[in-house]
């Protein structure tokens, strides 16, 4: 074992050892993320003051965060609220953490959660927990695929015991939809996951699931992953089947809350969400019918150590608006947030303080945990529609944002 970091240094610029092996070389994770940062300062001649300080134990991290670490970033986290949120299980009221780079986003949420408060609170409801999967079979010809549809139909239960051998947590609850191109069969496996995000867990799950469809069926596998999951990319699939945590949340907001806080009326609210929301983005082709949910769900993520690729199914989903009795009746449909409070990057120490504030950290927490990003994200998108309607936005940007 090489002690000196001068050695390991030398030896990476003679090439005797690569960049990621540094860890067999050295008995102290830290010291090997220091030796990685000191060789890439040197090859690309910067110095790296910045990204060199950190708090977090790159031990932990390097298990399952990151290859190949040089450090960490920092991003400015702020806090709007406090926020009311009623669900059916409970009442919450939190600080919530945001970590952006965008000036005005922080007060444009938190002038959300105002209004949100003084209307007594938005309610929020957890519609679905569900994680998917979808592999990509080959079979002989569309006759064989029809076959294997109703095969795997018809041994839903074996193939249940075999997918949830794997796990003491996870629960195949269907197979559906199994779409067929061609000779191709598509099966979208769905999960239950509790508190973990739950993708590992079904990557593994399936992959026994599929052995065991492979072994009984004459077919070829071609794919653990089918793109029909769908992991990570917009889709009308998970826009109306769910993926992940599917939410929603309303609020009826009085008349002179609407005037007084937003600056506006409820029926140009209702007209700009009209015109915006939802023409907009049908002629756009858009599968976000909304705002901005990506601004709120991507700056709580960050902050909580969420996968930051999810924003992007974060950011499909509908806003709705429309003048009740003279008041405003406004709700954000939610239906893929695949979230987390336990494992990938909630075990980041960061991620933990962000968690604690929201007192989500740990198992049985994500419902109240994603009743929070909706919650937020109704908050953000009232705002900014109000903005909006008022004729504020620039004027925002102008003074926060430059």
């Amino acid at each position: 074992m090489i002690t000196k970091k001068e050695e390991v240094l030398d030896k990476l610029e003679s090439g005797e050892i690569r960049l990621f092996e540094i860890e067999k070389y050295v008995d102290d994770t830290n010291l090997a993320t220091d030796i990685r940062r000191e060789y890439i300062e040197k090859e690309a001649d910067v110095e790296l003051e910045h990204i060199s300080k950190y708090s977090i134990d790159m031990t932990d991290a390097s298990k399952k965060n990151i290859e190949n670490q040089i450090g960490a970033i920092q991003i400015p986290v702020g806090v709007a609220g406090p926020i009311k949120i009623h669900t059916e299980k409970e009442d919450i009221e939190t600080y919530v953490p945001l970590a952006t780079t965008e000036g005005a986003l922080l007060a444009s949420v938190n002038r959300g959660c105002s209004v949100i408060r003084h209307s007594g609170g938005c309610n929020v409801s957890i519609l679905s927990n569900q994680m998917t999967r979808a592999p990509v079979i080959e079979t002989k010809s569309v006759l064989e695929a029809n076959k294997l549809k109703v095969w795997i139909n018809n041994n839903f239960d074996k193939i249940r015991e075999a997918a949830e051998a794997t796990t003491n947590h996870g629960k195949l609850l269907k197979i559906d939809p199994v779409a067929i191109v061609g000779r191709y069969v598509y099966p979208r496996f769905v999960y239950e996951t509790g508190d973990s995000m739950g993708m590992n867990m079904v990557t593994i799950a399936t992959q026994e699931a599929i052995n065991l469809i492979e072994k009984e069926n004459d077919i070829h596998v071609i794919a653990l992953s089918g793109n029909f999951c769908t992991d990570k990319k917009p889709a009308a699939l998970n826009l109306i089947e769910g993926r992940g945590k599917s939410v929603n949340a309303d609020i009826v907001i009085p008349r002179e809350i609407v005037e007084k806080t937003l600056k506006t009326t409820p029926e140009a609210i209702v007209e700009v969400n009209y015109a915006k929301n939802l023409l907009g983005s049908a002629i756009a082709g858009s599968y976000g019918y909304n705002a901005h949910y990506a601004n709120i769900v991507a700056a709580i993520f960050l902050a909580t150590g969420q996968d930051p690729a999810h924003t992007v199914e974060g950011s499909i989903g509908i806003t709705s608006a429309q003048v009740a009795d003279g008041d405003l009746y406004f709700s954000v449909t939610l239906p893929d947030l695949p979230v987390a409070t336990v494992g990938g990057g909630t075990r980041l120490e960061t991620a933990i303080e962000s968690l604690n504030i929201l007192d989500s950290k740990g198992s049985y927490k994500v419902e109240r945990y994603a009743s929070i990003v909706a919650g937020s994200v109704l908050a953000g998108e009232l705002s900014l529609v109000g903005a909006l309607a008022a004729g504020h936005l620039a004027r925002a940007h102008q003074e926060l944002g430059r």
